[in-house]
C-alpha cells in the first residue's frame, strides 16, 4: 500500500517546508541538475506536488496522493494516479524518469527500479534523489523519524544500497552528486560536491543500456 496517509493530511505543512528551507531545496534542484543528459520526454515517480518536477522541465508525473496530484495539476502538471512498484505507462516511453525522496516510501525499492527500467528507452537515464542514512543529517533523521510526520513510515537507504539497487535493475553508468553537509538544518553548508557519502541529500544516475551497445 502507499504511504500517502502524512501527504494526505498534511500537505499543506509539506509545502511550507520547502518555502522555509528554500536555500536547502535550491541545493537539491542543482545538486540533481549536475546529472541531467539531454531528453524529450521525462516523468517524475511520486511527483508530489511538482516541487522538483517544475523546474527540471518534467510535465508528467505519477502520483498515489490525491491532495498531492491536485496540486501539481493546478500548476499545469499531467499526473497520473499510481505506485512506483506498477507504473501505469507503456514501455520504452521516455528518456528521463525522476524519482527525488519516493524511494524511501515505495514498499519495494528494487521492483520500483525495475519499473522504471522498463518504461525508459534505449540509452534513456533515471535520477533517485533521497536522504543518505549514512550522512551525519540522515543519521539524525532517521533516530528521529517516530517523531516525523512526514519520515515515520519512511525507510532510509545509504547510496552504496541505492547504486545497488540500481545495478540489479540493469543501469548502468553510476555517477552521484551530493550536498547539505552538516550535522543539523540550521548549521547545513549546500556546496555541490560530486560522489557520495558525506552529503545528506544525494543524487544517482544510472543509464539503460542502448540497442546499439546490445548489438
Amino acid at each position: 500500500m502507499p504511504r500517502t496517509e502524512a501527504f494526505e493530511a498534511y500537505y499543506e505543512e509539506y509545502e511550507t517546508w520547502f518555502e522555509t528551507h528554500s536555500k536547502l531545496y535550491e541545493a537539491e534542484i542543482k545538486t540533481i541538475q549536475k546529472l541531467l543528459l539531454p531528453f524529450e520526454h521525462g516523468v517524475e515517480i511520486g511527483i508530489g506536488s511538482g516541487r522538483f518536477a517544475l523546474p527540471l522541465g518534467i510535465k508528467t508525473g505519477v502520483e498515489p496522493s490525491g491532495k498531492m496530484a491536485k496540486i501539481a495539476q493546478s500548476k499545469g502538471i499531467e499526473v497520473i494516479e499510481g505506485v512506483a512498484e506498477k507504473l501505469p505507462l507503456k514501455d520504452e516511453r521516455y528518456d528521463f524518469v525522476l524519482m527525488v525522496t519516493t524511494i524511501c516510501f515505495v514498499d519495494d525499492a528494487l521492483q520500483s527500479l525495475k519499473e522504471i527500467y522498463r518504461i525508459l528507452k534505449p540509452g534513456g537515464f533515471v535520477i533517485i534523489g533521497f536522504v543518505d542514512r549514512h550522512s551525519e543529517l540522515g543519521k539524525l533523521y532517521e533516530k528521529n523519524r517516530r517523531e516525523s510526520r512526514f519520515y515515520k513510515e519512511a525507510t532510509f537507504f545509504s547510496a552504496k544500497e541505492v547504486i545497488g539497487l540500481l545495478e540489479k535493475s540493469g543501469f548502468e553508468e553510476i555517477s552521484s552528486c551530493q550536498t547539505l553537509f552538516g550535522k543539523t538544518l540550521e548549521d547545513v553548508k549546500t556546496d555541490i560536491k560530486e560522489g557520495h557519502d558525506e552529503g545528506a541529500f544525494v543524487a544517482i544516475r544510472g543509464v539503460k543500456e542502448s540497442s546499439s551497445r546490445k548489438g
